[in-house]
């Protein structure tokens, strides 16, 4: 909004900038401004919304299949959920001020925030209302859920991939130390979008189990993309055609940098929402919160077609979600028996004596750590 509005105060005979102001179009100061602004607007709105959770007894104390874990959190009894609110509003609206809403990245960006938040608000809801309609307090069974994921993400995927049909890189598949992408049809890359964002939604919501967990974790994903966004489509310098992708070798994909606004506006959202999320909380994320920052984490990778440095990137969700599934596979094979105290794994650390603190902070290194190797590999192919 800020960039079109400052486009039409162009002087209509020298087609200069308002006082020559030129910094407007830059990606780079607009996806800073825009961490900023939603830092702030977070930082506004949090109070206010928290009281608003409060006066509507939207809290919930988390419960586990463990006794020992139960007592462990029983001091989170009532605190406000659906905090998410927070960082959803703040996002989108930072994203609709700074980002140039004609691109077709952002808006299918816009689309599938509100979808997943829509998703993981009913979510809530139903958990937190036991008797409407019947349903027990475990909110949309695991089939209702996967399927409004399986239809956002094809949705997405789908007008995604009209959009890369002129963009050469757009239509592979790039894997690490390889310097040709692989050629993708339109049925492999609908399948791969609704793995990674049905994938990357449900592994957030895993990682929120802990204050400050996933959203530290994210703020650092976020930052990595928004990185790669830029690179993406960015010249080097205005005196040279020469594109930071062409340089580290990476897929060269116009107008995504446009998308490393939207990224800067999720972390700026997730840092002020760690104001109040971080230990101990006074609100949680819920389902709201936590499903669509994991699809914007699976979409952002998409457009970028980094995929598989994701995996590198958000290394920490990959372990929540794999220590999830190697709990169940255990429990099944074994009749019984399990690999961890409790999964996901951040509980297991939990019930071996870390305090919560001490597994968050060491949860946040690990993904910085993770981020910063991501980034060291971006010159190798």
């Amino acid at each position: 909004m800020i960039y079109h509005l400052l486009r039409l105060l162009h002087d209509p005979v020298t087609q200069r900038p308002l006082f020559g102001f030129y910094a407007y179009e830059n990606v780079l100061f607009r996806s800073v401004a825009a961490t900023l602004t939603s830092l702030l607007i977070a930082l506004l709105i949090g109070p206010r919304i928290i009281r608003w959770l409060m006066r509507k007894k939207i809290g919930d104390r988390p419960e586990f299949h463990h006794a020992t874990l139960n007592e462990l959190t029983k001091e989170k009894a009532n605190t406000p959920t659906m905090g998410g609110l927070i960082i959803i509003l703040s996002a989108v609206s930072t994203t609709l001020l700074w980002a140039r809403l004609n691109n077709p990245f952002v808006q299918k960006a816009i689309i599938l925030v509100i979808w997943f938040g829509a998703l993981g608000g009913v979510d809530d809801w139903l958990k937190l209302t036991s008797g409407i309609r019947h349903r027990s307090r475990e909110g949309l069974r695991v089939w209702e859920k996967l399927i409004f994921q399986i239809g956002g993400a094809v949705l997405i995927a789908s007008f995604l991939y009209a959009d890369f049909i002129y963009i050469p890189d757009g239509i592979r598949f790039w894997l690490p130390f390889y310097k040709q992408g692989l050629p993708l049809a339109n049925w492999m890359f609908i399948l791969v979008a609704i793995f990674y964002i049905s994938a990357t939604s449900n592994a957030v919501n895993l990682a929120d189990g802990m204050d400050g967990l996933a959203a530290g974790c994210v703020g650092m994903v976020a930052l990595v993309l928004a990185l790669l966004c830029y690179v993406a489509s960015e010249t080097m310098a205005r005196t040279t055609p020469v594109t930071w992708a062409s340089y580290l070798l990476l897929p060269h994909i116009p107008q995504a940098g446009e998308l490393s606004i939207f990224c800067s506006a999720i972390l700026g959202a997730v840092l002020g929402f760690l104001w109040f999320n971080c230990h101990p909380a006074q609100v949680f994320m819920g389902d709201v919160g936590s499903l669509p920052l994991g699809a914007a984490m699976g979409y952002g990778a998409l457009v970028t077609r980094n995929e598989i440095l994701l995996l590198i990137i958000g290394g920490v969700f990959v372990i929540e979600l794999l220590s999830v599934v190697l709990q169940v596979s255990y429990f099944k094979y074994t009749g019984g028996k399990r690999l961890f105290r409790c999964a996901p794994i951040h509980h297991h650390f939990h019930l071996i004596g870390w305090s919560e603190p001490q597994v968050v902070v060491r949860f946040w290194l690990l993904a910085a750590a993770f981020a910063a190797l991501a980034l060291a590999t971006l010159k190798i192919r």
